[in-house]
């Protein structure tokens, strides 16, 4: 059974930082892109980053661009988001996701195959 589990949200002020983590178990995401969405209460689940099977391209919302970075450790099938900065409009749960096949993954949620449950950020200004 493939899995993806969250880890590291919780509550925060304002300015503060967060490191999120992503395991995934039942198969390898080495050659999937990768990536991290979040849904704020009330709104559609939006996209906030992406980062290609190798590690080498990344793609960020502009809400979050210069705040946020995503990395990934194949080795260990992990994907991380450090979160910098965090400002209240970021509380939201935030979800990882692997391409739902390989090599493709984008900005779009249904370039995604398979998601976590998600982590809960919130942000207090």
């Amino acid at each position: 059974q493939v899995q993806l589990v969250e880890s590291g949200g919780g509550l925060v002020q304002a300015g503060g930082s967060l490191r999120l983590s992503c395991t995934a178990s039942g198969r390898s995401f080495s050659n999937y892109g990768m990536g991290w969405f979040r849904q704020a209460p009330g709104k559609e689940r939006e996209f906030v980053v992406v980062i290609s099977w190798s590690g080498g391209s990344t793609n960020y919302a502009d809400s979050v661009k210069g705040r946020f970075t995503i990395s990934r450790d194949n080795a260990k099938n992990a994907l991380y988001l450090q979160m910098n900065t965090l400002k209240p409009e970021d509380t939201a749960v935030y979800y990882c996701a692997a391409g739902r096949a390989p090599f493709t993954a984008g900005t779009s949620a249904n370039t995604y195959g398979y998601w976590g449950q998600g982590t809960q950020v919130t942000v207090s200004s």
